[in-house]
């Protein structure tokens, strides 16, 4: 059977799909690159936010919309989780709906699908999809026991559950024997990890088991930890550990305690500047990366000025903004006093303007350092303007897909590590030289 799977949402999602397509794997069955040629189409589904369930619900209109005779469309996800059965019943083309995480439902359904016979005239199918990236993501929890009122991981994912280190450690070896290069954690909150299993700050256990197992995959690079759960023990892990990058991502949301607490996040603002400062004295050359919401109903200018003075004063190296979402089962969307979107967006503006100029500063003292980079493609064609002899690549600064790029002289190979020198800073990129090839002794 030829399968082909659409992925929407976050690097959470990847890993879901990347699961997805092991165990169709396992059955013998071929990954195809575009879902014409495809017996069964998989949509994996997020439903985070209104927008990300709108792009899915699209999605899967477009793709019933081009069914072919013989072809099964499959949902799955966070989407199902909360709306399966109206699915079902608003797109009949739809075939078979599987929660989140039913990967043996999955993968038993695969084994029923009869191929099709297709027009070679009409489909160019090649036998499996392009070639793996350098970087790959690895899920080592999911759910959530967090409190918030603008998320609804908890009703779609269920209580924090995490997946024994053991078979984490597995699944880091599979990844190591790829030929990956760079392996992300990640998870709800990655720094909640082993709670339910009956642990106590787990997750730098985990990490020196994976960095022991896998000590030949230069980097390991952790996502999404929760600022009261980043402890002084993880990280001293990270820093003795020489494949752990010294990168985190620590989504905080906002700097006001009142708009905080509104939320039911850890609104002590003072315990937060005692992380990010022990953060940067363990680690003196760590980078972190964190988001925020503006708009949250109620916010005032006040409280969004606090929100500007904490980002110029923490200097993050990475900031992603987002304005306010209601969501229909979130408490939040019952929240009074709704920001209006065109305020929304001026303080997404505003506050991206400021995360921009700090990136540039930062940037700017880069220059002339020399860095490792992991190339992740062998053009540059995405920067027209700086194309000519430039591949794509990253320094332990920047994780996959939502951070900057190094854009390095020369010709080299998707995989490889290359000693280079910083030659120009830009925004949120840099241009590199290189001054030897090889792989990285640490970060």
């Amino acid at each position: 059977m030829r399968y082909h799977i659409v992925t929407l949402g976050c690097a959470k999602n990847v890993a879901d799909s990347e699961r997805i397509a092991r165990v169709l794997g396992d059955g013998s069955h071929s990954e195809v690159t575009a879902p014409a040629g495809a017996d069964v189409i998989i949509v994996n589904t997020c439903g985070f936010i209104d927008a990300s369930k709108e792009e899915s619900v699209n999605t899967i209109l477009e793709l019933a919309a081009a069914k072919t005779r013989g072809q099964q469309l499959v949902v799955a996800g966070c989407l199902t989780a909360l709306h399966g059965e109206e699915l079902r019943a608003e797109v009949p083309e739809i075939d078979a709906v599987f929660g989140a995480e039913d990967w043996t439902g999955i993968g038993a359904y695969a084994q029923t699908v009869t191929p099709i016979i297709l027009d070679a005239q009409r489909y160019d199918v090649p036998d499996t999809t392009v070639q793996r990236r350098p970087s790959a993501y690895l899920k080592i929890s999911d759910g959530c026991n967090a409190p918030c009122t603008f998320c609804i991981i908890p009703k779609m994912k269920g209580k924090l559950h995490s997946t024994p280190a053991g078979e984490i450690v597995a699944e880091a070896r599979r990844l190591a024997a790829q030929g990956v290069r760079e392996i992300v954690l990640v998870a709800q909150d990655s720094t909640d990890y082993g709670r339910d299993l009956g642990l106590r700050d787990g997750l730098p256990d985990l990490l020196e088991q994976i960095s022991g197992a896998v000590s030949e995959v230069p980097w390991l690079r952790l996502m999404y930890a929760y600022p009261g759960h980043v402890t002084r023990r993880l990280a001293e892990t990270m820093a003795r550990l020489p494949n752990v990058a010294h990168y985190i991502d620590i989504p905080l949301q906002h700097a006001s305690e009142s708009v905080l607490r509104r939320m039911r996040r850890p609104s002590n603002t003072a315990m937060v500047r005692d992380m990010l400062a022990m953060l940067r004295e363990v680690m003196p050359d760590i980078a972190i990366r964190t988001t925020f919401i503006v708009g949250y109903p109620g916010e005032t200018e006040e409280e969004f000025n606090e929100l500007l003075a904490f980002v110029r004063e923490q200097a993050f190296d990475h900031v992603g903004c987002f304005t306010f979402s209601p969501q229909s089962e979130s408490p939040a969307a019952q929240e009074p006093d709704p920001v209006p979107e065109r305020i929304k967006k001026k303080r997404q503006r505003a506050l991206m303007e400021v995360a921009q100029q700090v990136s540039m500063i930062r940037n700017r003292a880069m220059a002339g350092r020399e860095i490792d980079v992991l190339v992740e493609s062998d053009t540059a064609g995405r920067r027209d303007d700086l194309a000519a002899g430039l591949v794509i690549g990253r320094s332990y600064r920047d994780a996959p897909e939502v951070d900057g790029l190094v854009l390095l002289e020369g010709a080299h190979a998707p995989g490889d590590f290359v000693r280079a020198r910083v030659t120009k800073t830009l925004a949120y990129d840099l241009v590199a030289t290189p001054v030897a090839a090889g792989v990285p002794a640490g970060r």
